[in-house]
């Protein structure tokens, strides 16, 4: 995607007004005068709360983490997700349950495989994934093709094709999901993947201090919208997950997307936009990355690489590659590696990053 300047034309609108304002003071028109103080005291308040507004843009590629994240700021700053709003993630969960087993299936009928119970596949294959009926029998069914050796044996194949992170998650705890009492707990909502589509934003109060995250969607699609968020960001948070080294882009299934991220991250932080503008990088989804990274060399995608399977040094590697694409050497990168369905460990990374916001960027505001 490419940035473009913005139109000024909002701007040279607001100008001209104000100017017109000014225009008739000329006439020495008391009530003309008295508006414009009040138009000016408007102004002022506004500036006022903008700077004293912290406003963090999160960017990634689709799949990265993003939007969980997000959720764990409302779980850590605004009380987390009330009873109403998790019975609304139900049809979410029941999607991604059904979901993952139909691309199993659909990926083991692809290979030739046999799968031993035909009624349960056929009714799991007759649930519309448009509309989600979830029951205790279509859990039973589920959970049978889950169990079987030829669905595991696919499941082990899953880089060869799109299937969420959070798949195993849901598939072993299918039955529950099947409770009529059943409410989705706070781990649920954080795990239950939707795309984001458009901008979401949320704010939130941290030591006084306001904070607003924006959140847009990562794929290919939804980045032309990055653009309208880019004005008074005060930091750019960019999300890459550290377990994609060796999966495929969504979008045009051939493109590694290890390489789409580090594409990326490069045009964003090199971006005329964010040239003055701090940039903290989330090097995402440790838990997972620390289990692959034992059977699964970097060498899939990046060749040159030789220190086979050492977490340390394949953690070191990915972050020297995201790193060397600052083209501003007198600009700090803030780098974390994450995992963002852990509340205790976002809880952390965000109290450096509200540390590093502060002095690095805010100490001339707020007194320390």
């Amino acid at each position: 995607f490419f940035f473009k300047q913005p139109s000024t034309s909002l701007h040279a609108a607001s100008f001209l007004h104000i100017m017109g304002n000014l225009c008739v003071l000329g006439g020495g028109d008391a009530a003309a005068a008295r508006k414009n103080r009040e138009i000016e005291a408007f102004l002022k308040s506004e500036h006022n709360s903008k700077e004293g507004e912290i406003k963090l843009l999160l960017l990634g590629t689709g799949g990265s983490g993003k939007s969980t994240i997000a959720k764990q700021m409302r779980i850590i700053h605004l009380c987390g997700f009330p009873e109403a709003e998790r019975l609304a993630f139900k049809p979410v969960v029941y999607h991604n349950v059904l979901r993952a087993i139909v691309t199993l299936i659909e990926q083991a009928q692809e290979r030739g495989l046999e799968l031993p119970d035909q009624a349960s596949v056929d009714l799991v294959l007759s649930v519309p994934l448009n509309e989600v009926r979830y029951s205790e029998e279509i859990a039973v069914a589920v959970e049978k093709l889950w169990a079987t050796p030829c669905i595991k044996e696919v499941f082990g194949c899953s880089n060869e094709f799109q299937l969420d992170d959070s798949a195993c998650y849901f598939l072993d705890r299918c039955k529950e999901f099947a409770s009529k009492d059943y409410l989705p707990s706070e781990n649920d909502v954080l795990r239950a993947r939707a795309k984001t589509t458009g901008i979401v934003e949320i704010s939130f109060l941290v030591n006084k201090k306001n904070y607003l995250l924006i959140d847009v969607g990562g794929q290919r699609n939804e980045r032309k919208k990055w653009i309208h968020c880019f004005q008074d960001v005060t930091s750019v948070i960019y999300c890459a997950a550290m377990n994609e080294y060796d999966l495929l882009l969504e979008e045009d299934g051939f493109t590694n997307r290890m390489h789409e991220s580090l594409k990326v991250f490069e045009e964003v932080i090199n971006s005329c936009y964010f040239d003055q503008t701090p940039i903290i990088l989330f090097l995402n989804k440790m838990d997972l990355f620390s289990e692959k990274i034992t059977r699964v060399d970097l060498s899939v995608c990046f060749p040159v690489y030789d220190d086979g399977l050492n977490e340390d040094k394949a953690k070191d590697y990915i972050l020297k590659k995201f790193t060397s694409k600052n083209q501003n050497k007198k600009r700090e990168i803030f780098t974390h590696f994450t995992t963002a369905t852990n509340t205790s460990n976002v809880r952390f990374v965000f109290r450096s990053v509200e540390q590093m916001l502060i002095e690095k960027v805010l100490g001339t505001i707020f007194e320390i």
